[in-house]
């Protein structure tokens, strides 16, 4: 089985600010990434209902990290589970577990990738055309450094993981590119 992916909203940074949101079909599994500050909720959620989904259909949402740019909009997602570095979250229930690994779906996992904050995950999904990863590693696809990285020595480590793994790349705050050469580790 293979994961399908879609971005929702293609994020930016500069004067105005706004997450790149994805969403991940691996069979029952409904999965929003980084569902985060946009201009306009129907921003994620048109390009969601398009695809035939509605926001209680989600059944989990990734945060990269805890920041409000990439966690803003998720109560748009009434019944989904929500996780982070340690745990998953659903209703008032909070279930411990490590991130490194973790599996949500059979073509889809979690990793640590800690650099922009000490907390940050990076999901991989297995696709027909290889692996995506959604991360902060990178605010896009050119980004060099991260003036807001709390461990830069361990953004570039992950991004070194993160390049070994994906075939695509979806950054924090913009489109997602194929890594090459080119791209900033």
């Amino acid at each position: 089985m293979t994961a399908v992916v879609s971005l929702l909203h293609t994020g930016y940074v500069g004067d105005t600010v706004a997450s790149t949101v994805a969403f991940v079909r691996d069979g029952d599994r409904l999965i929003v990434t980084d569902p985060g500050m946009v201009r306009d909720r129907s921003l994620i959620l048109g390009p969601l209902r398009a695809l035939g989904v509605e926001p209680g259909d989600v059944t989990d949402v990734v945060f990269s990290h805890h920041h409000p740019d990439h966690t803003l909009n998720a109560a748009l997602f009434p019944a989904a589970r929500f996780h982070d570095h340690w745990a998953i979250y659903h209703g008032d229930v909070w279930e411990d577990r490590d991130a490194e690994g973790y599996e949500l779906s059979p073509s889809v996992r979690l990793i640590r990738t800690p650099g922009h904050t000490p907390q940050d995950i990076t999901t991989l999904a297995t696709t027909a055309d290889g692996v995506v990863a959604f991360t902060h590693l990178w605010n896009t696809a050119t980004s060099v450094g991260d003036a807001y990285a709390t461990d830069l020595d361990a953004l570039h480590a992950g991004r070194e993981r993160v390049i070994a793994l994906a075939a695509l790349i979806v950054p924090g705050h913009g489109p997602a590119f194929t890594p090459d050469a080119s791209t900033p580790r």
